[in-house]
């Protein structure tokens, strides 16, 4: 029987409100066993890169990662917001290591290539060392891994959260019962975006199709819930999205399935 690990990716405010944060990092101290937090930040580098006079560019809610902001995502992410995780974590005894992809080569990307839009150096994951990244685990550490991949060739990549967390968890479902919770603002899915309490308890792919259709999926949620299928398809246990206080408990979230 393998031994049970849990995957947590964060993002959004909670990543960039202290007081979120301090519940979040309490809240994934308590979890027992081995674990890997993926985290993002965005928010952090839009405010760093206006104080820097560097203007953000969006397109379709996809962020434009030029030269110059490319410098402000790895100094945000990497840095700034990838550090403060760290020490909060080790002030509740968590053996934390904040780390990239670039960091033991563990995550590998391609340069998304130029088609309607040129989206600049952002990644699209090509590999996972799983074998490097269970070797830190074993060691009692614990991964903090930041929005950030390598091309191999020297540069850095902007890379979406989401994805890592997703293709982390299918790397280390060979050697590990994986559960990935993705955390955000919100209960879970919800049938209407304005009544909280409208979670979707449980999506399989069929119904996925049927509520993007219908607008009740859409936005990030969509490739959120990709990722997730992508992740149950190949060998993760468990995929809940979930608000962050809820993170452990069994009947909280929308449980994606088969």
């Amino acid at each position: 029987m393998m031994e049970k690990l849990t995957l947590i990716k964060v993002g959004g405010k909670i990543v960039e409100e202290q007081e979120a944060l301090s519940r979040l990092l309490a809240s994934f101290a308590a979890i027992p066993g081995r674990k890997v937090l993926v985290h993002g930040g965005g928010r952090s580098a839009t405010a760093m890169a206006a104080r820097l006079g560097i203007e953000s560019r969006m397109v379709g809610g996809r962020r434009i990662t030029d030269r110059p902001m490319l410098e402000v995502v790895t100094m945000v992410y990497g840095g700034l917001v990838n550090k403060n995780i760290v020490a909060g974590l080790q002030a509740l005894g968590v053996n934390a290591l904040g780390m990239t992809g670039a960091d033991m080569n563990i995550l590998l990307s391609d340069k998304r290539p130029v088609q309607e839009v040129d989206y600049g150096y952002v990644g699209d994951v090509r590999r996972v060392d799983g074998v490097a990244l269970s070797g830190l685990i074993e060691m009692g550490v614990v991964p903090v891994i930041a929005p950030l991949t390598h091309d191999g060739k020297g540069s850095m990549l902007n890379t979406n959260a989401d994805t890592m967390a997703g293709e982390t968890a299918k790397a280390l479902a060979s050697r590990y019962d994986v559960s990935l919770v993705y955390c955000f603002e919100k209960r879970g899915v919800l049938r209407d975006e304005g009544d909280d309490n409208s979670v979707i308890a449980q999506m399989n792919r069929s119904q996925f199709e049927d509520y993007r259709v219908q607008g009740i999926v859409q936005g990030g949620m969509i490739p959120k819930l990709e990722n997730a299928f992508d992740a149950i398809r190949h060998g993760v246990r468990e995929v809940v999205i979930t608000r962050a206080d809820a993170i452990g408990k069994e009947h909280e979230g929308t449980h994606i399935v088969e």
